[in-house]
């Protein structure tokens, strides 16, 4: 192996900066926790280690160091991979300067067209494949067999006892851990008050609404009650309410 001359390490140490520098304005633009900086520096410290092993003569030591960069970049990883609930933030700033770990590598190693083609594959990850990620996440939210269904609870009393009955039914679908995504209330000139309340429900929903019908048919004031699962009309009608 020939020595690394000065003129070598200034290049090799600016294309590995560089590079890094360009993944992170596209970091820096969509406002992301790594942004131009921290990529700029986690390039070129994997370029500053691995020119340091080709410094020194070693044959086997750049692939050695080069192992090393990568599994210690993890650690720098792990700390912007954050949970928010059911949710995990900062996979894809991870992922990132894990790559500008490796366009460093290859900067370091001599490869600059290679570091520099590494450097725009990663930016044409997130500037071409994000649009047909959030493309993707859209056809389940378009498909009706996904989302919960919708049931229709009937009720009908007395109006005297409609504002009991209304807090009687709310309280019976909290009580089964249902909620009601509408609620209308219907008088008559018979005196009485139709209630239509329509809850968004998941798996089998006969079961927490049979508990519900059990609960309230007790009550005197109630004259009808059943429910039914609803079609798009029933939740329509309820919600202009």
């Amino acid at each position: 192996m020939h020595a690394l001359s000065t003129a070598d390490f200034v290049v090799r140490l600016i294309t590995g900066l560089g590079c890094g520098a360009l993944i992170g304005v596209e970091r820096q633009w969509r406002a992301r926790m790594a942004g131009l900086r921290t990529n700029a520096l986690v390039a070129t410290g994997a370029t500053l280690f691995v020119l340091y092993s080709v410094a020194a003569g070693d044959t086997g030591s750049p692939t050695r160091v080069a192992s090393y960069v990568v599994s210690g970049i993890g650690f720098l990883g792990g700390g912007v991979i954050l949970r928010e609930g059911a949710s995990v933030r900062g996979l894809n700033t991870a992922a990132t300067l894990w790559c500008s770990a490796a366009v460093g590598v290859l900067a370091a190693s001599g490869r600059l067209s290679l570091a520099v083609l590494g450097t725009l594959a990663v930016i044409g990850v997130h500037l071409l494949l994000r649009p047909a990620g959030r493309l993707i996440d859209r056809v389940p939210q378009d498909d009706p067999d996904t989302g919960p269904a919708h049931a229709t609870v009937h009720l009908v009393c007395d109006r005297r006892d409609e504002t009991h009955i209304r807090a009687l039914l709310l309280q019976a679908l909290g009580a089964v851990g249902l909620a009601p995504t509408a609620l209308r209330a219907r008088r008559d000139q018979s005196e009485s008050t139709r209630l239509q309340a329509v809850v968004s429900v998941t798996g089998d929903p006969a079961r927490g609404l049979e508990q519900l019908v059990s609960r309230l048919s007790l009550e005197p004031g109630i004259r009808d009650l059943h429910w039914h699962l609803a079609d798009s009309s029933d939740e329509d009608s309820a919600a202009d309410a």
